[in-house]
């Protein structure tokens, strides 16, 4: 008994943090801090997501694209698009498509948002951003109120982070360990953000929040009276997108390290000319999976020979 006794007092247990459990709901700051060290996103992160900036930015074109076509293959996310912004003053197509005023508008600034995405994660304004975005989409503080609901909201995060991801991993030049930093860090982003868009859906804490007045809500790309979205110079990038998503050109050619894509993708174990090719494929389909090969004959011949093969080593005595 002495012995046990002696044991659990020789354990020794890491001290605990305390979480203030109103903050959480009251100080976005806080609530940051919190995320950060949960996920354990640090200095690592941050290099990995300033490193690999540029490859973001090469595939935001059609990115976007994909995004947008997947949103409007369904009824229930298209209509969101039948809603003016606050932002968009142009004409609007009833039945939206990708050519129509309006989505082409919601393309530039989505295409800022990812070039958003790709800026400095240590500053506050960073995470003040991507939480105002949370708050426009449940229509709070705004002149044309616009709630979207929050499984629409989570899938198409999935989506956008099934393309980056797919695009990274397959690049043929990038070390397989900068693949995976920035894979992680990119992921943290992206669920930090969905905790951001969360918030203000579910009802947590809102003991602490009832009753509090979040104002009008700034026009969009603004963030505490300075303009933090340039959605004007992403328009220009906007001819590139049907190169990029046509299949014929590789949105990762401006900044690969090497020009040769050919030679790029014969040292790697991809096999593929360009890291982009499996998301190309999503175009066509909308659909990020690859498809099963379809046996040829002379598969189904060489099949059947192994067969024949197997079943005579089978026959024989040992």
């Amino acid at each position: 008994m002495a012995s046990s006794a002696s044991s659990s007092s020789a354990r020794t247990r890491a001290p605990m943090q305390h979480i203030d459990r109103k903050e959480l709901y009251t100080s976005l700051e806080a609530r940051i801090r919190y995320l950060h060290s949960f996920l354990d996103f640090g200095t690592g992160d941050v290099e990995a997501l300033s490193s690999g900036a540029k490859y973001i930015q090469a595939l935001m074109p059609a990115v976007v694209n994909i995004v947008y076509k997947k949103l409007l293959k369904y009824d229930i996310t298209a209509r969101a698009f039948q809603t003016r912004s606050t932002a968009f003053e142009g004409s609007m197509d009833e039945v939206p498509d990708e050519e129509s005023p309006q989505i082409l508008h919601r393309k530039m600034f989505l295409r800022a948002y990812l070039k958003k995405l790709c800026s400095d994660p240590t500053q506050m304004e960073f995470w003040e951003y991507l939480d105002k975005v949370g708050m426009m989409h449940t229509g709070i503080g705004r002149s044309h109120p616009l709630h979207i609901e929050y499984v629409h909201i989570g899938v198409t995060l999935g989506v956008i982070q099934d393309i980056l991801n797919e695009a990274i991993l397959s690049h043929p030049r990038l070390p397989m360990l900068r693949k995976m930093a920035f894979v992680k860090a990119l992921g943290k982003v992206i669920w930090i953000q969905n905790d951001l868009f969360t918030r203000w859906y579910v009802h947590d804490g809102e003991e602490f929040t009832d009753g509090m007045d979040f104002g009008v809500v700034e026009k969009e790309g603004f963030l505490h009276g300075k303009k933090v979205l340039d959605e004007t110079v992403e328009a220009s990038s906007s001819s590139s997108a049907a190169a990029a998503t046509g299949g014929s050109a590789c949105p990762f050619s401006s900044v690969v390290e090497s020009k040769d894509w050919a030679a790029a993708a014969s040292a790697s174990t991809s096999g593929s000319t360009c890291p982009f090719s499996g998301a190309s494929k999503a175009m066509e389909s909308l659909s990020i999976k690859d498809k099963k090969p379809v046996p040829t004959a002379k598969d189904n011949d060489d099949a059947r020979s192994d067969a024949t093969e197997k079943a005579s080593r089978q026959e024989k005595p040992i």
